[in-house]
This record gives structure tokens, C-alpha cells and sequence, in this order.
């Protein structure tokens, strides 16, 4: 996959291709039906499949105090649209000078000039270009103009319900990953590098890879069967995190603390991902650290038949 992170760098021969554009957080199932209708009008017209997404939010920007926590880094963005058949990607640096671009100079200079786009996919509520004062019927006139066409994409429903980024942020939220993992279509994952931590768990409990979380939402405080995979080599362990404060130790920040089912590796992993599967139980004080021990081992011959069973469904 292609990946650009400014309209400078995005080379004079590109395209010509089919663009879609929004910010995708999450890549759902709703962003995943969009994706396949991008690669299929892509191999139907010799089109570079593309997506337009922006680095940071606009929100965070425009209205810092409404901004969402964001599901994804921008690297789980870009690896999951590569996963959906994506071929290239702008991230656009969003700043108050970008969001001063007219509807007009967006279409010309990015969409029609640096995409040579000839198939546009947006929602039918986007809107863009200073002030938001362009809109889909903005954006076809352009087209129209431009040589573009343009395909305005409705919400897409899973189980009855609108599927979007503001829901699954809610279910993460309440650790409710399970039905968030139905939305995304995949786990809701964090990432980031392995660090040091009190070396207390090692001595007293079990040993564990202690994630420096370089995402900005995070599940809700407690005990989750989940899967650890080695950023660097792609290695994959079953696993069961901890997030919360270690109240048994009297802890007081926040960690995010991973314990290998099958055994801990030779070599530490420099850069982990852990995808939460389902929760298992709160975050609890323990009297004593072999309570806490005793605990952590129940909760593991748990996190094993759930991933017996996931693995035999995932097989099936």
C-alpha cells in the first residue's frame, strides 16, 4: 500500500483512481461495505483504489473540546484499509490552514489534481472546504466540472442499528469489546511499546508485557480474554490483559498489563498489539498478592477454554 502524508508527496503520474473520503476511525463494517465498493469500482475502470482520511481529526482542530477519543492509531487505520484491498492512501495533516481551502481549490488541486480522481465515494452527510460550506450537491457540480463522478454512500445498518464510530466508542467504552468487535468486524485493539514496569507482578503473581497504549480510547477498567501479537515479527500469543490501577498494590496509574497464556517469549517484544475478545470480570483489590495470584490463574483456565472455542469458530 502507497501511503502519502501530504498532497506534495504524492507523485506526478499517480492515479488516474477512485477516491473515498472521511476519517474512518475504527474501519468498521459500515467503512469496510464503502472499502469493497471502492475495490470493485477500482478493477471495474482501471482505478487506483484510494482513501482520503485526515491526521489529526479535524475536530481536534476545529472544536478541541468535542473531538472523540479516536479507536485507531493511524497506523491500525491505514493497516486495516490495506487489509479491505486499499492500494493508496493521503492522510491530509489537518490544519486551520487546510480548513481554510474553498470547496473549489479541495476538488481542483486534491481530488481532481494530486488523485486525478474519477470516482468520488463520500457519505450523504459530508461536508467540506472553509466553514463546511460545501456539500455532496457542492461536490457533484464540481464533478461535473472537474470530470468526476460522484457516489454518495447512505449509512449502513448491522443488527437494526446505524453502524458507526460513536457507538463502537461507546461499547469500548462500557468493556463491552465483544459487541464492538460484531461493529468493527474485528477486535478493538491497542498498541504500542513494551515497557518496564514495577517488576512487582514478576515477583509476586505472574510476569507480564506491560503496554504503553498509544491510543486514545481505552476499555473500561478490568480483566479481558484477549490476543497479543508482536508488531515486529508478527508472532501471536493467546492472552488475558489487566486495565486498571493494580488497586492490590496500591497502584495509581493507569497500565494496561498483558500476561501470556502459553508462556512469555525468549525475547521481549519490543512493539505489541492486544485485541480485547470479551471481558471477563472487573478490576478487583485483593487482600494479599497469592489471592491475587490465585486469581489471576482461574481467570486464565478461563481465557483458555474461550480461546479453544474462538479458535474452533474461527476454524469453522
Amino acid at each position: 500500500m502507497r501511503v502519502f502524508h501530504s498532497v506534495a508527496e504524492v507523485p506526478a503520474d499517480f492515479g488516474p483512481s477512485v477516491v473515498s473520503i472521511g476519517n474512518f476511525d475504527g474501519v468498521h463494517v459500515g467503512h469496510g461495505e464503502i472499502m469493497r465498493r471502492v475495490v470493485a469500482i477500482g478493477r471495474e475502470r482501471s482505478l487506483t483504489p484510494t482513501v482520503l482520511t485526515f491526521d489529526p481529526h479535524p475536530a481536534r482542530v476545529l472544536a478541541p473540546a468535542r473531538a472523540p477519543k479516536l479507536i485507531c492509531t493511524i497506523g491500525q487505520r491505514v493497516r486495516r484499509l490495506e487489509s479491505q484491498g486499499i492500494e493508496a492512501a493521503l492522510l491530509i495533516p489537518f490544519s486551520l490552514e487546510f480548513a481554510k481551502l474553498t470547496p473549489e481549490q479541495f476538488a481542483h488541486d486534491i481530488l481532481a489534481g494530486a488523485l486525478k480522481a474519477r470516482v468520488v465515494l463520500v457519505g450523504e452527510d459530508f461536508r467540506f472546504g472553509v466553514k463546511q460550506s460545501g456539500d455532496i450537491g457542492t461536490l457533484r457540480t464540481l464533478g461535473e466540472a472537474l470530470d468526476f463522478e460522484l457516489q454518495p454512500v447512505g449509512a449502513i445498518e448491522g443488527n437494526g442499528a446505524r453502524v458507526s464510530s460513536t457507538r463502537i466508542r461507546e461499547l469500548v467504552v462500557a468493556g463491552k469489546v465483544s459487541w464492538a468487535c460484531r461493529l468493527m468486524g474485528a477486535p478493538f485493539a491497542l498498541e504500542g511499546a513494551v515497557v518496564s514496569g514495577r517488576g512487582i507482578g514478576s515477583k509476586m503473581t505472574v510476569p507480564t508485557l506491560n503496554l504503553a497504549s498509544e491510543n486514545e480510547l481505552l476499555p473500561k477498567t478490568g480483566v479481558y480474554v484477549t490476543l497479543t501479537r508482536d508488531l515486529g515479527t508478527g508472532r501471536e500469543w493467546q492472552s488475558i490483559t489487566n486495565v486498571g490501577y493494580r488497586p492490590t498494590f496500591n497502584g495509581s496509574g493507569l497500565t494496561v498489563e498483558t500476561f501470556l497464556l502459553n508462556g512469555a517469549p525468549d525475547e521481549t517484544p519490543a512493539r505489541i498489539e492486544v485485541a480485547f475478545l470479551t471481558f471477563v470480570r472487573d478490576e478487583m483489590k485483593f487482600e494479599t498478592p497469592e489471592l491475587l495470584k490465585a486469581r489471576i490463574i482461574r481467570d486464565a483456565a478461563a481465557a483458555k477454554r474461550f480461546h479453544a472455542r474462538f479458535a474452533s469458530l474461527r476454524v469453522g
